[in-house]
């Protein structure tokens, strides 16, 4: 089982569920809150994110783009420690069950709405499926293009939240793209402190991330204004809304972003930046829970 673990890459998840937590805690402040929404869909989202990390584990490996100047941690198909057949399999097992599990999330959360709204939902859950596969495998995979970025923003930011959100509440306010835009941007640092670490390794094997292709000084600065707007976009939703003090929680966590950024910023040596994704995501997480409940509270 120690390869599927790895391949599962279970540090990724604190990052997947930020966006659903800040979801939940929104929907809870506004006393619209259900266990089995909640429950259902981080089921759902751990298993869209664990289909995701077998999709890229086997999608690097037979495209090419695992090679020996990766600076990451070993890949198990390039490895060969779980085969290309196997992680196929295991891409479908959990397609099916990303999908199973999504069915019966919009079926607790809108047994009274209308078939439109069931469907537009429905549709969304699909396109997260896909989107989880085709990040690096099929044909043309859109995370060789530098478009990954654009698709961690959307669906770790204003799906996660707005859609959880919407799922407990039947509502939706202009405002709550301020945290969902905080989650996002977030989740997008992440992602580029793992393409500034690979920034060799990617453009030897043709991929072109947003820090190969600004360069690695541009994706430095790119770091700094994804820390920076996400934290911006949180403190404008308090002041839109007359935070009380206690909503003001998740300032305590900003220290933590800054911390990143200077790393980024210092460390030249790409092996020394992998300890700062694990520390990027669960700072992410340490974010949304200070402003989950300093939201509720107050």
């Amino acid at each position: 089982m120690k390869p599927w673990i790895e391949a599962a890459r279970l540090r990724t998840l604190p990052l997947a569920l930020s966006s659903i937590l800040m979801g939940c805690f929104l929907a809870a402040a506004h006393e619209k809150f259900s266990w089995i929404i909640a429950i259902l869909a981080v089921v759902t989202t751990i298993c869209l994110q664990v289909l995701s990390n077998f999709a890229n584990d086997y999608g690097d490996a037979v495209n090419g783009k695992d090679t020996e100047a990766r600076q990451g941690p070993q890949r198990a198909v390039h490895s060969g420690a779980i085969s290309a057949g196997a992680m196929r399999k295991a891409i479908i097992i959990f397609s099916l069950l990303s999908l199973v599990s999504g069915i019966w999330l919009l079926y607790e959360a809108l047994k009274d709405a209308t078939w439109h709204t069931f469907a537009a939902f429905l549709g969304l859950g699909v396109l997260s499926i896909i989107a989880a596969i085709t990040y690096t495998a099929g044909k043309r995979p859109y995370g060789y293009e530098g478009l990954g970025d654009l698709s961690v923003f959307i669906f770790f930011g204003w799906v996660g939240v707005l859609g959880v959100y919407y799922l407990h509440t039947k509502t939706l306010d202009w405002t709550l793209l301020l945290p969902a835009t905080s989650c996002g941007l977030f989740a997008v640092g992440v992602l580029n402190i793992n393409n500034i670490r690979d920034i060799e390794s990617d453009t030897l094997t043709g991929k072109r991330s947003v820090p190969v292709r600004i360069g690695r000084e541009r994706a430095i600065v790119y770091h700094w204004l994804l820390l920076g707007i996400g934290m911006v976009c949180s403190i404008l939703y308090l002041l839109i809304h007359s935070g009380t003090l206690s909503q003001w929680l998740f300032v305590l966590s900003f220290p933590l972003f800054i911390r990143n950024g200077l790393a980024v910023s210092r460390l030249k040596n790409p092996r020394e930046l992998d300890p700062y994704l694990k520390q990027m995501a669960l700072s992410t997480l340490v974010f949304v829970v200070l402003f989950g409940i300093g939201y509720w509270i107050g």
